[in-house]
């Protein structure tokens, strides 16, 4: 008994060593993390520190192997970012950690402060590597040929900046306190964003040097074109001016709407000398050669048509004010109907169900539908020159269908049988279906339809691949 006991208690302390082992190699396997060391704000110059992301690291909240890091931007978020097209997805860097295994992690903030946190940076904290590299956020451009006497188009759309908006980081809206509206403003510095390709000017104002910034100038322009009509100059006034705009050489223009409000306004200043106020403006012309009319045209705000045109300048006067009448663009949206017994439009096609997706209308199509603006529906008569084909359908049953396309005679096709619906656009349907529409309202085109026997082929019309302008 004796020697069963012993034997017991031998093979229990064995089994307990041997679990006691198991622990100690279990706690040894456990993921082992890196520690950071102090954290050092970087001092070089701030603006010489903008980097952009190279796709291979994600942002964390810490450095990203040590213990409690957490996902601030992924990898792939990160490639997108390092591929963006937009300066607001550059980051700039301000602080460095490096662990005990001798990675550098930096602390780096996006240009709009959406994303804060650290990315790997390689082995060193001179130099940027790993997940980020350093970046250009501007291009240096050439000046415009003329670079003196312009003003400000209009502050509260595009104003000056202490660095074009996003490529240094917290860039802000300069102060234009003390400013005058006739203030006049010289250029002397011009960039590009890499990013977009946008054009801006650094000016400062030639009454007050503590006013100076850049400002917005365009995109694509090209500073060899001395003729200022074929540039964007953007937030600067497009004429360039020699003089501002005062009572005796300019005329303010208001485009007023249906409603009665004033939607937008711009300015003609003539380059006529010894004009003066209540003298009549309608023939002179600005600095580039533009008359009074052929400047209310071309500043029309976006999405706004003339009412008449061309611009009745008759009673114009310097010092004065043009009231220019506009109304919305049409923004219609045509959507296709069959045409049901007894009903102008029945149910909604898809345009899915069209083989290529049609029918359709061009935008340009589109913008000339006809109908008076107040009154009259627009027509679409015109834009539907043929028969449109279904997509192939399947017979879920014995069922008459045409015989072809071109030969209206009645068939029977049997279950499983293929077939298609040709579509043939009704213009007086369409009408009744668009009575009191005007231009800007959703348009329907009715279609009347038949079962055709056979597979749909491409279709046939030409009339365009979009329903929307």
């Amino acid at each position: 008994m004796q020697s069963s006991l012993k034997k017991s208690l031998y093979l229990g302390l064995a089994a307990l060593s041997f679990a006691g082992v198991a622990a100690v190699s279990t706690t040894a396997s456990a993921k082992s993390y890196a520690t950071a060391g102090a954290y050092s704000t970087l001092k070089t110059d701030a603006t010489k520190r903008n980097v952009e992301a190279t796709g291979t690291n994600a942002l964390y909240t810490k450095p990203g192997t040590v213990k409690g890091a957490k996902v601030v931007a992924s990898k792939a978020t990160m490639a997108k970012l390092a591929s963006s097209k937009k300066s607001a997805d550059y980051f700039r860097a301000y602080g460095v950690k490096t662990t005990n295994r001798g990675s550098v992690y930096y602390r780096v903030v996006s240009m709009d402060g959406k994303y804060r946190g650290y990315i790997y940076g390689g082995k060193s904290d001179t130099a940027f590597a790993g997940g980020i590299k350093s970046a250009e956020t501007t291009t240096t451009a050439t000046n415009p040929t003329k670079t003196t006497g312009y003003y400000l188009k209009d502050a509260s759309k595009n104003t000056l900046w202490t660095a074009p908006k996003y490529t240094q980081y917290k860039a802000s809206k300069v102060s234009l306190y003390g400013a005058k509206s006739d203030d006049t403003f010289t250029v002397s510095k011009a960039a590009t964003k890499t990013r977009e390709g946008s054009l801006y000017y650094y000016v400062t104002d030639d009454n007050n040097s503590s006013i100076a910034g850049w400002i917005y100038a365009g995109k694509g322009y090209d500073a060899t074109i001395t003729d200022s009509t074929k540039q964007d100059l953007g937030g600067l006034s497009l004429s360039a001016s020699d003089a501002a705009a005062t009572e005796n050489n300019s005329v303010k223009i208001n485009y007023i709407a249906k409603n009665g409000n004033t939607v937008a306004t711009s300015t003609f200043v003539t380059k006529e000398n010894g004009t003066k106020a209540g003298q009549s403006a309608a023939t002179t012309t600005n600095n580039n050669g533009k008359t009074l009319a052929e400047v209310a045209k071309a500043n029309v705000p976006s999405g706004y048509t003339l009412t008449a045109d061309p611009v009745v300048t008759t009673n114009a006067v310097y010092g004065g004010t043009l009231n220019v009448d506009v109304y919305k663009s049409a923004t219609s949206t045509i959507t296709f109907w069959t045409k049901a017994a007894g009903v102008s439009a029945g149910t909604e096609i898809k345009t899915s169900e069209f083989v290529n997706g049609k029918p359709a209308i061009t935008t340009t199509q589109a913008k000339s539908l006809t109908g008076d603006v107040t009154e009259d529906a627009p027509s679409l008569d015109g834009f539907f020159t043929a028969p449109i084909q279904s997509v192939t359908k399947t017979a879920t049953d014995s069922m008459s269908v045409q015989k072809s396309d071109a030969d209206t005679t009645a068939v029977t096709i049997t279950k499983g049988a293929e077939y298609h619906v040709l579509y043939t656009y009704d213009p007086d349907a369409s009408a009744a279906a668009n009575k009191g529409a005007k231009k800007g309202d959703a348009l329907k085109a009715v279609f009347a339809q038949v079962n055709v026997q056979g597979k749909a082929t491409a279709s046939t019309d030409d009339s365009g691949t979009t329903s929307n302008y």
